[in-house]
């Protein structure tokens, strides 16, 4: 078995486990009911799909052809910016109130999230008025 031969197994191989993670996070994106649950599917299950996809694709590059790392920093930049995106979206959910609120802590603790000044939540009150 030459080195080719193996990287064509591996670059099928990885495609195939990326195109089911794909499909899995764009399925839980339109099953899903509500925005947190639907958040879930596209930032966590997508992530890996791309990223296998991707790996395929450095696979194939460096199996046979001269070799990039663009792949790589794509790679990269989707793992940091998908997480950071999905916490965006799910505290502008809470703060919309669109979803189920986070249980209440003991003591007079708040969520970091909905910790926000008193004269933030002042002018809040006053806009839903």
């Amino acid at each position: 078995m030459t080195a080719e031969l193996v990287a064509a197994y591996a670059v099928a191989l990885t495609l195939l486990i990326g195109s089911f993670f794909t499909l899995v996070g764009a399925i839980g994106l339109l099953k899903f009911n509500d925005s947190m649950t639907r958040l879930h599917a596209p930032t966590k299950v997508s992530t890996v799909g791309v990223g296998m996809l991707l790996l395929a694709s450095i696979i194939h590059s460096f199996a046979f052809g001269e070799g990039a790392v663009h792949e790589a920093l794509i790679m990269a930049l989707l793992f940091v910016t998908a997480p950071i995106s999905a916490i965006f979206i799910a505290k502008v959910n809470i703060h919309q109130r669109d979803c189920n609120m986070p249980p209440e802590l003991p003591g007079d603790e708040l969520w970091a999230t909905l910790d926000v000044p008193d004269a933030d939540r002042e002018t809040e009150e006053t806009e839903r008025a």
